[in-house]
């Protein structure tokens, strides 16, 4: 316990709605978040009900509320008592939230904008890697017990050194923790700006291997395209069948960021077209997308369900610092605000 939390006496109600979301494994420690409040955890992974949202808040009347990629209707927060003047979201994105309709009502949302910066950076190189060796592709072989490729090798392989790799949102953070890994492995990084530039004092402002580019020519011009921009109401939709048709046949889209900035369904219309090699998608319009929905059999397209932020520390860091936005709170120094 930090010196700072064992001098606090007011320990504040507190309820994380979907504990399991992040806790599903049951390895993290929730200590401090037990010193710093009175913590009951909800120990599901995701509440659709909104009745079943106000009706737990009803009952525990907590302070502060914490939820994890979980959506928060509108219908439920207009009835949620005025005991609650803290929503913790766990994580980095907060378009879950109705952030002007928690202002109105005295609610500041906060968020953590770091804790998963490297792990997703990795989630998209780990792509990279992958797909450059075909081995997706190899191990569904082999799952299906087809060993052809011991005999006769059938994909195209690439070496990564010196192919382009096209960052949407490239000048933030995780974009910045991308190009981190991908210099290093000898890729030449693209990142698309409207004005045409990097931000004053960005590291990779003069960087010999980092250019700025169009929105159009980022798509032209990559032969991995990555999403690290943030959804809102710009970004929702703001790749689809136009762009991807931009990208070059042998290219690979990447999306470790919300899925709703893919339009799904031109996705879909172009990967069954082939007319891009392969994408990976962390993330879905729709987590999980719906049973029968297309994307889930499209050879071309692989899925993995929003890991990018699930490994173990990633986790724990999480904790450790929605612990530390709490504290500040606690404490009348309120971080992270998004609603302010």
């Amino acid at each position: 316990m930090s010196s700072v939390a064992s001098k606090i006496l007011r320990r504040p109600s507190t309820i994380f709605l979907n504990s399991a979301r992040l806790n599903y494994d049951q390895r993290l420690d929730f200590a401090r978040l037990d010193s710093l409040t009175e913590l009951v955890c909800n120990p599901v992974d995701n509440i659709t009900c909104p009745d079943e949202i106000i009706s737990l808040v009803q009952k525990y009347k907590p302070e502060i509320i914490i939820t994890k990629e979980m959506e928060l209707p509108a219908v439920a927060l207009e009835s949620f008592p005025p005991s609650v003047k803290l929503l913790c979201e766990a994580g980095t994105g907060y378009n879950n939230i109705p952030t002007q309709l928690a202002r109105q009502k005295g609610i500041s949302v906060v968020n953590i904008p770091t804790y998963s910066n490297e792990s997703v950076a990795h989630m998209v190189i780990t792509y990279i890697l992958n797909f450059g060796a075909a081995i997706f592709d190899q191990a569904r072989m082999l799952h299906n017990q087809d060993r052809t490729n011991f005999k006769v090798f059938q994909h195209p392989i690439y070496e990564i050194t010196g192919k382009t790799l096209g960052l949407i949102g490239g000048s933030g953070t995780i974009g910045t923790c991308v190009a981190d890994v991908a210099l290093p492995l000898g890729m030449n990084v693209i990142i698309s700006s409207r004005s045409g530039k990097l931000p004053s004092g960005h590291k990779y402002e003069n960087h010999p291997k980092v250019k700025v580019v169009s929105f159009d020519k980022l798509f032209q011009q990559s032969d991995f395209v990555s999403v690290n921009c943030p959804l809102n109401a710009e970004t929702r939709h703001s790749i689809g069948e136009r762009e991807i048709r931009m990208m070059k046949p042998t290219a690979f889209l990447i999306n470790t960021a919300r899925g709703a900035i893919i339009n799904e369904e031109e996705l879909i219309k172009c990967m069954k077209e082939n007319v891009i090699a392969g994408a990976g998608l962390d993330t879905q319009e729709v987590e999980p997308p719906a049973d029968d929905s297309e994307i889930w059999n499209l050879p071309n397209v692989f899925l993995t369900p929003h890991i990018g932020w699930r490994r173990l520390e990633t986790r724990q860091r999480l904790v450790d610092m929605t612990a530390d936005n709490i504290e500040s709170y606690i404490r009348g120094e309120t971080k992270n605000v998004v609603n302010a």
